[in-house]
């Protein structure tokens, strides 16, 4: 398991005041009004920030940090990625997993034959879709629903599936 969490990535600055737009990558947005500290990842370093203000503009995020109060101090952090720790990553509920942690799972079926391995968490409007690339390296798009993925098991880098008709028809 990865030790950091993405929330968003610097899209630009905001005003000259030091502020930045930040396309969040978090499925709760307003989790930010409770972020008080971030870590920028610069590339060749690892800054810890600590957010002084948070609004919100159409789909993007606007922060502040403190410290920093002018555009040319942000101007180059633009396209860096914003994490937090786990400890202070959103809480989930039952049955909830980091898209991180899914990356990567053994794919199995409920009649016990390994599908594949979880490639990538497909978000739609409706439901999340499960990408499944196979050992003869097919793809397999499963939705993310109770009656599809019965099991999953972080500890044992499981996930059991009932593959339901139609979904393996290629």
């Amino acid at each position: 398991m990865q030790d950091l969490l993405q929330v968003g990535v610097i899209s630009s600055t905001h005003g000259i005041a030091g502020e930045v737009k930040v396309f969040p990558t978090t499925d709760d947005v307003t989790r930010f009004d409770y972020l008080k500290e971030v870590i920028l990842d610069t590339g060749r370093e690892k800054l810890n920030l600590t957010v002084a203000g948070v609004k919100y503009f159409k789909n993007m995020v606007i922060l502040k940090f403190k410290g920093i109060d002018n555009i040319n101090d942000v101007e180059k952090y633009r396209g860096c990625s914003l994490w937090v720790t786990r400890e202070n990553a959103v809480e989930l509920d039952e049955d909830e997993y980091f898209v991180c942690d899914m990356i990567g799972l053994r794919v199995i079926t409920d009649e016990g034959e390994e599908l594949g391995e979880l490639v990538d968490v497909i978000q739609t409007g409706a439901n999340d879709v499960y990408a499944v690339k196979t050992k003869e390296g097919k793809e397999v798009l499963l939705p993310a629903i109770a009656d599809c993925v019965l099991n999953v098991n972080l500890e044992e880098n499981t996930m059991t599936v009932h593959v339901m008709d139609g979904l393996l028809d290629l």
